[in-house]
């Protein structure tokens, strides 16, 4: 890694920010130890496709967060057509109303609506802005913006740079986990060119994920890979950031809100890589001269699904494109969800078929997971079975405490 200059203590208290794309995983990201969450209504979304929160929804997220000392920032970072704004002013009103502690926004005219129909909400820049240099960054602090989510394509040299340029009352944002957009930070017109579906109002079909060939004007119907084999090729298919076990570098770099990619991920993701990083984060406040990525914390993150890791742009290197296949990588499934825990049972709610005898793991809030063997396995009446198979289904068995809804899980060999 080059050597960069850094500042050595962080301007801001240290943030953990996760996704939160519906009520589902707002509760996971709270129990698995976020600082901040990031959601979005039913409209300005960035992600279309997510559960999203209706109004009454929106307050009760608030509300919840609130009560344990976490923070909720609400997206409304698309790129709005003139006939999308009419309703604008009175959403920005309500997001006031019910205590939402900031609007993450990507287009000058909703910043400045934002002001005028939100003035006690702080404003965060997204990264669809695509902050790269210091200058941009002081402007939109001079047009009321309290953070800026620097682009995805800085290296750690240039977010030091664009630190050591601007006032230390502007927080700094970065991604450190989580899908990478083949745009990078940009304004991607790709699915709406081939699908109708606007990526910058919150529909992006994911073409960059599709296999493309090569077909020539003159052969219809002969197509050609554009790879190293007869399957075709992903080139527009980027690997997933991974920055576990160089939050250290990122912190002293002047990032204080370190946040993880998926809104549109599962509940399951949302938990373990929130609870990943969260132990990460901790063992960095631990010892900040001296970080090391707990081992477990790396498998942690290899136990979700997903792509290829890379660290991105931020070592000042190209991330690769994964061109064999667009398939993820799943080394666990989820077994069920924790309803309660009384005299030494788990009560849970199942969700993939589970075996007398298999061995398990409980995923616990800042901690390591916790390996057992199912035993005495009871249904929701209470008798002895020897495997739970109906999605929903109610059953109990002999496991550590646990809070509700902690997961059980079943890891691949």
């Amino acid at each position: 890694m080059e050597k960069v200059n850094m500042q050595p203590v962080p301007a801001h208290p240290l943030e953990l920010l996760a996704p939160a794309g519906d009520p589902e995983r707002l509760q996971a990201a709270l129990l698995y130890g976020a600082d901040a969450v990031y959601l979005a209504g039913d409209s300005y979304g960035m992600r279309a496709g997510a559960g999203n929160f209706n109004r009454q929804q929106l307050a009760q997220a608030v509300a919840d967060a609130h009560r344990q000392g976490v923070k909720v920032y609400v997206t409304c970072n698309t790129m709005p057509r003139c006939g999308e704004l009419a309703e604008l002013p009175s959403y920005l009103s309500y997001l006031q109303s019910i205590g939402v502690d900031a609007l993450i926004v990507a287009d000058l005219g909703v910043l400045q609506l934002a002001r005028q129909h939100a003035p006690q909400v702080a404003l965060h820049v997204s990264t669809q802005f695509g902050v790269v240099n210091y200058a941009t960054a002081n402007a939109l602090y001079q047009l009321g913006a309290s953070r800026v989510v620097l682009a995805r394509e800085l290296s750690l040299q240039e977010i030091a740079d664009i630190r050591q340029n601007t006032p230390p009352q502007l927080e700094l944002e970065a991604f450190v986990h989580g899908a990478m957009c083949m745009s990078v930070s940009g304004r991607c017109l790709l699915s709406q060119y081939l699908t109708g579906r606007d990526a910058n109002r919150g529909a992006c079909a994911q073409p960059c994920r599709w296999q493309y060939r090569l077909v020539e004007e003159t052969r219809p119907g002969q197509y050609f890979p554009v790879g190293q084999d007869e399957s075709g090729s992903y080139i527009l298919n980027a690997n997933d950031l991974c920055m576990i076990e160089h939050l250290d570098a990122l912190i002293r770099a002047g990032v204080t809100s370190l946040k993880i990619e998926g809104r549109a991920k599962a509940v399951y993701y949302v938990a373990a890589v929130t609870n990943a990083y969260r132990c990460a984060l901790d063992a960095y406040l631990q010892e900040p001269q001296h970080y090391q990525c707990p081992s477990w914390l790396r498998q942690e993150v290899q136990n979700v699904s997903h792509r290829p890791y890379s660290t991105g742009f931020y070592m000042g290197d190209i991330p690769g494109q994964h061109l064999e296949d667009g398939i993820y990588i799943r080394q666990s499934d989820v077994v069920a969800v924790v309803q309660k825990y009384r005299s030494g049972r788990l009560y849970a709610t199942l969700k993939n078929r589970l075996h007398r005898g298999e061995e398990v793991e409980l995923l616990l809030p800042g901690r390591p997971p916790q390996k057992f063997v199912v035993d005495n396995l009871r249904g929701e009446d209470g008798q002895i079975i020897d495997q739970a198979v109906h999605p929903q289904m109610l059953f109990s068995l002999p496991a550590p405490a646990a809070p509700a809804g902690c997961m059980l899980r079943r890891c691949k060999a």
